[in-house]
Parts: C-alpha cells; sequence; structure tokens
C-alpha cells in the first residue's frame, strides 16, 4: 500500500491524528461544563426572587455562592492537572490562524472560570453580609463598602457575558469539527471516543 492511500476515515493521516486529553481532564471538563452553565442559568433566575419572604432570595444566593467556589477549587485542580500532562497537538492541516485562535479561547475560558468565582466572592466579602459555603459561614475579612462590591459585581456580570459568547463558540468550533471537518479535535475531549490517551483511532 502507499503511504499517501493510508488513510484513516477522517481524512487525516493516522500519525498527524490528534491524541486524546488524559481522562482526569476529560472528565473535569464535562464537570466543569455542565456546572457552569447551571450556574449562570440560577444566577439569571434567582435574580427574579423577591426578597419577602425573607431567606428565599438569600438561600439561593448562598447556593450560587457555593458553587462558584466549588468550580473556582475545581479549577485550580483541572489547571494543575492540565499543566502536568501533555496537551494533544492539533491536526497537521488546521490552519495556523485557528490553532491560535482556539487557544485564545480556551486561555479566555480558563481566565473566566477563575475570574467569576474570585469575583463573586470578593464582591460577596465587601457586604455586610456572611458567606456561606454549604451552610459553612466562612470567615469574614473585608468590610461594607458598596463601590468595590459594584465594582466586582460589574467584572463580574462582564465575565458572564464573555463567557457565555466563549461557550457559544466553542460549541460552534466543537460541532464543525465533529461534523464537517471530522478531523478527530471533538474526539479528543469527548468521554466515549474509542481509544485510550494515544491516538484517536
Amino acid at each position: 500500500m502507499k503511504p499517501d492511500e493510508n488513510k484513516s476515515t477522517l481524512g487525516v493521516g493516522v500519525a498527524s491524528m490528534p491524541r486524546r486529553h488524559v481522562m482526569p481532564v476529560v472528565f473535569l471538563h464535562w464537570v466543569i461544563a455542565f456546572a457552569a452553565v447551571g450556574q449562570v442559568s440560577l444566577g439569571w433566575w434567582m435574580q427574579s426572587l423577591p426578597k419577602a419572604p425573607p431567606g428565599l432570595r438569600a438561600g439561593w444566593f448562598n447556593v450560587h455562592k457555593s458553587i462558584g467556589i466549588s468550580i473556582g477549587l475545581v479549577m485550580v485542580i483541572r489547571l494543575i492537572i492540565r499543566l502536568r500532562a501533555s496537551t494533544p497537538a492539533y491536526p497537521v492541516h488546521m490552519p495556523h490562524w485557528q490553532q491560535q485562535a482556539a487557544r485564545l479561547s480556551h486561555g479566555l475560558l480558563y481566565g473566566c472560570l477563575f475570574a467569576l468565582p474570585l469575583s463573586g466572592y470578593l464582591g460577596s466579602s465587601f457586604t455586610k453580609y456572611p458567606i456561606r459555603f454549604y451552610g459553612f459561614t466562612l470567615p469574614h475579612w473585608g468590610w461594607d463598602a458598596p463601590a468595590l462590591k459594584e465594582l466586582c459585581s460589574m467584572v463580574h456580570l462582564s465575565c458572564v457575558w464573555l463567557l457565555m459568547g466563549l461557550v457559544t463558540l466553542h460549541v460552534v468550533a466543537a460541532v464543525k469539527h465533529l461534523l464537517v471537518e471530522r478531523d478527530g479535535v471533538f474526539q479528543r475531549i469527548w468521554p466515549f471516543a474509542g481509544g485510550s490517551s494515544g491516538e484517536v483511532r
């Protein structure tokens, strides 16, 4: 068989196929993805809750804060694993500008997923209300500073809009790689793809 005939069904040489992410990265990717989507939905929904009866609105805000802090902690774990594990290479046919755009969008996604819990936590620290993490009251080191609270809220909301835009772009790109390019890029992070952490088959 000639070398140029040894092609996979995805239209890319096996030697040039992208490798899969290690399973801890794959697992945390989907956990954070679903948690972030749920967190944004919860955040928009709870804004409409009335302040009476007392406790209803505050209770859901504390749930939102608890989930946000959890996402931040999981992101730290994910970043550590990602830095220690090798990153799969992009297909050789993928244009350089697309590779750079993918790296930039991933970097911005990571930035948002760190900035959101951090800005939310700081914003809550600059109020007179306690921060409860799944019912446990965290040490309150801040003070009642409405201006700082408003600044953190603006950063928080800006990151929400940026995150929604990046997620939309991320999903569109993933579907394009899956259905149009069919180059194995989607399978690098899909938990049910065949093969191990080696080449995508």
